[in-house]
């Protein structure tokens, strides 16, 4: 691994689901109305809630189903259509399945008719707070019912000039069943839309002739319920039978930096479907978001990244660009190829901590996962929650969010990458609601809703944790201390090494619930040390390796170390070229040793 550039410090994303954060209503009833249970609005971000996230240790933050996307609620009477329940998820609808790209979900304003104007406030109130934001950019599917009614003058909504005559055309925004119109799919397992609530647009059916392929690659003109039904899958100008009907990337590429990227396609005849994108992705350039996190960014072709992302940077060298991808085989490429500065680290940091906090996992696996992606680290994004992942604290994740603190430390500082903590993870939010559609265990995107634990901290929105309990003010102030040490130091871009296996192999009382690494930098020199255990307390002398006290410089002797989350001193002997320190763990506990 080489060090970052001098001065750059790590990153810190707080996700909010921008409908739920401010929302104060306690009520949660399934299936509830927007006047039942509540919904949050921009206008909560408040100058004063904006600066708690920037004292959390937050340097970007992702406001998470910001464009217009398919919602129940009726807003006629501002001139926007209403949405048909058979194809829409749960009340309040999915962030993914966006229904117009140019504008914003009216939910979030307070004067629907004003909703992007109160979005670039909002735009400036966090720039001014010190913090960059992501907005989402869904580039493989849309809402079933896409319209794109604010597309500006000169632009184009997605599907306009298709041929729907036949299955595919390069140039088609999407994929077609013709002769065959689209049918709502046969409801299983008690599922009805709205919950079973009579609606007058709950009637079976909905309009499509011819129908589309479905979001998730689906060829049937009626979809199962468990396909992604609500959303249309986007042509990149992949044929059918998946070969490409555009221009690949020359052998060697890889090794373009994104100018050459950018120059590359400048003279090349592209599908329509990737110029439309990049027109949105610049829009909201233009507008002032500073990055953008892209959905299930594997389903499309790395070209079109490669492509896309360029021209992001042309416009803002510094946009900070997140993708999902799950297929580690896929990593390089999407990194070199598609030009993405980061990617979600799910299948493989994220899944090893999961296991090792429900308890059937070793803490030796996670050197290996560090080792087997080093070349592309500092690309991978560490998180243990987001709106997609069971909550810490939900039985059947941890069933404890105390669980989540050493591999917090973990995910922080392992590596240069920048690390995500999603909105009430702080507070130990366990989602425990029934809010509709979907199960408890992660916190509903689809319905309107309160989030308990994290609406204490809200405190009717003075946004100061006013009504947390004094476990939750605990956890809170760990993920504050964590973060904050996170942002500021440069070891943690700088160099690593695992002394995990070496104090295996000659500590007594050291196991594999334990985990210990150092990072180091000209400036600042760590030892990382996290105890996974929820019940057993370690005492034993941590060993510094030979080689490593070489490398830092150190003589015989005695040094200080301070414990950067709750500034405890200890003492480093040095004896015989090997390092050691006295340690007294606690369960859970974790300790982030600064050598003065």
């Amino acid at each position: 691994m080489q060090e970052q550039p001098a001065g750059k410090k790590k990153e810190v994303v707080y996700q909010v689901f921008t409908r739920l954060f401010g929302n104060t209503n306690t009520n949660n009833k399934p299936w509830g109305t927007l006047e039942e249970n509540g919904v949050g609005k921009f206008s909560d971000f408040s100058n004063k809630a904006l600066a708690e996230i920037k004292a959390l240790g937050v340097t970007h933050i992702w406001y998470t189903g910001v464009p217009h996307h398919d919602v129940i609620t009726d807003y006629t009477s501002f001139g926007i259509s209403n949405d048909d329940p058979d194809i829409v998820k749960g009340r309040a609808g999915s962030p993914y399945a966006v229904k117009d790209y140019y504008n914003v979900n009216p939910d979030l304003a307070d004067n629907p008719a004003k909703r992007l104007q109160e979005f670039q406030a909002l735009i400036e109130r966090t720039h001014k707070a010190g913090l960059k934001l992501l907005i989402d950019i869904v580039p493989n599917h849309v809402a079933r019912n896409y319209e794109g009614a604010s597309t500006p003058d000169g632009l184009e909504p997605f599907g306009t000039n298709d041929d729907s005559s036949v299955e595919y055309a390069r140039d088609n925004n999407f994929y077609y069943i013709p002769n065959e119109a689209f049918q709502v799919p046969a409801w299983e397992n008690g599922y009805m839309p709205l919950g079973g609530e009579a609606h007058t647009l709950v009637d079976g059916t909905f309009n499509e002739n011819p129908a589309k392929w479905t979001g998730n690659g689906s060829r049937l003109a009626r979809p199962h319920i468990n396909d992604w039904y609500e959303t249309v899958k986007i042509n990149y100008g992949v044929r059918p039978d998946g070969s490409y009907d555009f221009e690949t990337l020359p052998e060697g590429f890889e090794k373009a930096d994104y100018e050459q990227h950018y120059a590359f396609w400048l003279d090349k005849n592209v599908p329509n479907s990737w110029v439309k994108f990049k027109d949105i992705a610049l829009y909201w350039l233009a507008m002032g978001v500073d990055g953008f996190r892209f959905d299930m960014a594997e389903m499309v072709p790395v070209e079109f990244w490669s492509y896309m992302n360029s021209h992001i940077k042309i416009k803002n060298p510094d946009a900070f660009l997140l993708a999902e991808v799950y297929n580690p085989e896929l990593y390089r490429a999407y990194i070199h190829k598609g030009k993405m500065d980061y990617l979600y680290d799910k299948v493989e940091m994220y899944d090893s901590l999961k296991h090792i906090m429900q308890g059937h996992g070793w803490t030796d696996h996670i050197p290996v996962v560090k080792l087997n992606t080093e070349d592309i680290e500092h690309h991978l994004l560490h998180f243990l929650e987001n709106h997609d992942e069971q909550r810490i604290a939900s039985p059947d994740f941890a069933g404890s969010a105390a669980k989540g603190k050493p591999a917090m430390v973990v995910s922080a500082t392992m590596t240069t990458a920048p690390v995500m903590v999603y909105f009430g993870q702080e507070v130990g939010e366990p989602a425990k609601e029934n809010a509709g559609f979907g199960d408890p265990t992660r916190t509903s995107i689809f319905d309107y809703i309160g989030v308990p634990h994290h609406q204490r901290w809200v405190n009717e929105k003075k946004f100061d944790g006013g009504q947390l309990n004094q476990q939750e003010k605990e956890l809170r102030d760990f993920y504050k201390r964590l973060l904050n040490f996170t942002i500021q130091s440069e070891a943690l871009m700088g160099a690593y090494q695992e002394i995990h296996f070496f104090n295996k192999d000659h500590t007594p009382g050291y196991d594999h619930r334990v985990l210990s690494y150092a990072r180091w930098s000209r400036g600042e020199r760590l030892v990382i040390l996290a105890n996974f255990d929820i019940e057993r307390h370690y005492d034993f002398e941590l060993k510094i390796p030979k080689d490593l006290i070489e490398e830092w410089g150190l003589g015989e002797g005695n040094y200080e170390v301070v414990d950067a989350l709750y500034g405890e001193t200890f003492t480093l002997k040095v004896v015989n070229g090997i390092g050691n320190i006295d340690i007294s763990l606690n369960p859970l506990e974790s300790f982030i040793f600064v050598l003065k």
